[in-house]
């Protein structure tokens, strides 16, 4: 195994640049010089990759980018010691130390326990402050190697650091136990920096803490014993917790990777106070049929996250399915719909069909037919998905049959999106109620295989036909009648609730409603009933601008943001053109008072001409780039130029004089999912 450093890999007391891209760039150059790596431009891109996803910055003057990448060869640290400290995005201030760890995208897990060691060693003040008095390249490479391959210990002592997760040790009786995972999208570095920060933090208020760090030096599952006799826990990640499950009912505490190590005092508070409060937010999922937090769940917010799974299990199905329509209209023209039956069963690529006008011939009306047929086949899915996975949501996978056949009763009594919903509630709720049933033993295996998919089909799919579909049916109808019927001042004051909707919460329940309703009109829509095409146009082009704007601000005073959100700002273009809400949230989860509203405006701005301009979308996701589905292209894009240049000059407004204006080196924006 060769050295992690060597002296080609350190530069001292040199100026690099004033940000960070410029030291990230100069380290990159200097792992490529040394044949360690094979691109300066691959390197340098991964890693600038990982910092907009998180700030680097550590307190002490610290900074750690780092990346896997497939430029590469072998694990390898950089290190600067500037004599002109950048910032990082550090609470503390600028960094003069920087480490550019840099791992192969498949690293073996003894190069990566290597480097996690070394990152754990950063937050000890006495290694810092040597790499800080060393006097020439040689002792940097010394000092790092001492850190990554101590002296062995003698046999049978404990070698502190080998386990893979950490803990404060063996608790005292009557002391507050808490538990912690750490995580962070690349698992070299913040992980195991937050987990060494939250022990030592917890050892100072004489709380008991053991960490479960989710590194990529491998992962060793905290005893359930100890989980189960914990207070609370507190999940200081930036990617999902592998077996969250393990928790459930705990009360917890959310935080990013980088608050554990800029604020582990404050999170053990948090999760301390969390333990004593019956209301705290707790771990959702279940243990067993009598959960805590299946208990504390209010029935509204059952409802919610029974809709919003249903919802986006939905969308994928929708997605696909309409780009394909839309493609096969490209491919075949609008008339395709007459023909793809006939086509696509009595054609293929060695007997095409008469090609008539079609620029491509028979071979377009063919792939068009193909297209398209694939495209509605897939849409079909879209209320049985929606009600399968809505009963999925209430009753686990027993509910998912029941839920699918009331969702094509649904869809078969013509009873639609609304028809879904109701069929995938009633599955659910009794496929849960079968599921409690305490029955003999003999009998438990054929449960969730037999007998409750067959019970709940009965019950919710009867229930729909003799009582509820016909009800559902008529309203689903004159739903459709009154948007077929909309123009002029109603289809704009339309377009605006959509737009306020879709940029309420960016990617949240108001947002998918707003989306689900829009996608769940597309199986109906056609040349002679474009209305629903409309509005799908109008919540595409309102979805975009809230990345859009935030993207445009960032350029127009960039003082007004912080080094993160500027580089955020970089990604939103393309997040906003491909109709990607969610790249607006990182500004919101820093400034929500006055990002939401500025983008609330410009989103109703564009909703508004959307559906004051006649624009249509048969696709249902893609922005600008599937613009072959949209008409009156043109005046889409002016639609969202306008909203976006209003929202942009609101946030900066409202940034300026509102209230009073954060500073240049404020905390980082905090990244949060959607």
């Amino acid at each position: 195994m060769s050295a992690l450093i060597i002296p080609e890999l350190v530069a001292l007391d040199t100026y690099l640049g004033s940000e960070p891209k410029d030291v990230i760039r100069h380290l990159a150059e200097l792992v490529v010089a040394s044949g360690r790596a094979t691109e300066i431009e691959a390197l340098y891109a991964d890693a600038l990759a990982r910092e907009a996803k998180t700030a680097t910055g550590i307190p002490g003057g610290l900074a750690i980018p780092h990346c896997r990448s497939t430029a590469v060869l072998e694990p390898t640290l950089a290190l600067a010691r500037l004599s002109t400290p950048v910032d990082f995005g550090s609470k503390d201030g600028p960094a003069d130390l920087v480490f550019l760890i840099a791992a192969p995208d498949g690293a073996d897990q003894e190069h990566l326990k290597i480097l996690s060691k070394l990152a754990r060693s950063l937050m000890k003040k006495d290694f810092t402050a040597a790499l800080r008095d060393a006097s020439n390249t040689q002792q940097i490479v010394e000092l790092v190697n001492n850190v990554v391959a101590p002296v062995p210990v003698a046999a049978g002592a404990h070698a502190a650091g080998n386990s893979a997760n950490t803990g404060t040790g063996p608790a005292r009786t009557g002391m507050k136990r808490i538990v912690a995972v750490t995580a962070c999208p690349t698992g070299i570095a913040h992980t195991y920096m937050a987990a060494d920060s939250l022990v030592a933090a917890a050892k100072a208020v004489g709380v008991d803490l053991q960490v479960e760090t989710q590194g990529s030096a491998g992962l060793t599952p905290l005893d359930p014993a100890v989980i189960a006799a914990a207070d609370a826990v507190i999940f200081a990640v930036d990617v999902d917790v592998r077996g969250r499950e393990r928790f459930a009912g705990k009360p917890v505490i959310n935080a990013p990777v980088k608050r554990g190590i800029d604020e582990p005092g404050r999170l053990i508070e948090e999760a301390l106070a969390a333990a004593l409060n019956p209301n705290a937010r707790r771990v959702s999922g279940t243990v067993d049929q009598n959960d805590a937090t299946e208990k504390s769940e209010h029935l509204g917010q059952k409802l919610k996250r029974a809709l919003l799974t249903g919802v986006s299990y939905m969308i994928p199905f929708v997605a696909g399915g309409g780009l394909l329509i839309a493609l096969g209209f490209l491919l075949g023209g609008y008339a395709i719909t007459d023909v793809a039956d006939k086509v696509v069963l009595n054609n293929s690529l060695f007997d095409l069909p008469d090609g008539g006008a079609n620029v491509l011939g028979g071979l377009g009306v063919y792939l068009g037919a193909v297209f398209f047929k694939i495209g509605a086949l897939s849409m079909g899915f879209l209320v049985p998905a929606l009600a399968g996975y809505i009963s999925f949501a209430i009753a686990d996978r027993p509910g998912i049959a029941p839920g699918f056949v009331a969702g094509s009763v649904a869809g078969f009594m013509g009873a639609g999106f609304l028809g879904g919903i109701v069929g995938g509630l009633l599955a659910g709720v009794v496929a849960a109620r079968f599921a409690k049933l305490n029955v003999p033993r003999w009998l438990r295996s054929l449960m969730p295989v037999v007998i409750i998919p067959l019970i709940a089909s009965i019950v919710a799919s009867g229930l729909m036909f003799i009582v509820l579909g016909g009800p559902i049916a008529l309203l689903t109808a004159g739903l459709g009648d009154w948007l077929n019927g909309m123009t002029g001042a109603s289809a704009v004051i339309l377009g605006v609730i959509l737009g306020l909707m879709m940029a309420f919460d960016l990617g949240g329940p108001v947002n998918k409603v707003a989306y689900a309703f829009a996608v769940a009109g597309l199986g109906a829509a056609s040349l002679a009933n474009q209305a629903p095409w409309q509005i799908m146009a109008a919540v595409m082009a309102a979805g975009m601008v809230p990345p859009l704007a935030m993207a445009l601000a960032t350029v127009l005073d960039k003082k007004l943001f912080s080094l993160v959100e500027r580089e955020n700002g970089k990604a939103a273009w393309l997040l906003g053109a491909s109709f990607i809400s969610e790249g607006a949230i990182p500004f919101a989860a820093a400034d929500v008072f006055r990002v939401i509203p500025a983008a609330m405006l410009g989103a109703a701005v564009t909703g508004g001409l959307s559906m004051a301009w006649n624009i249509t979308s048969k696709a249902p996701h893609g922005g600008v780039f599937v613009f072959f589905a949209i008409d009156n292209f043109l005046l889409f894009l002016l639609a969202i130029v306008i909203g976006t240049v209003v929202s942009a000059f609101a946030v900066v407004g409202l940034k300026r004089y509102a209230v009073r204006k954060r500073p240049v080196d404020a905390p980082e924006a905090v990244l949060v999912n959607a």
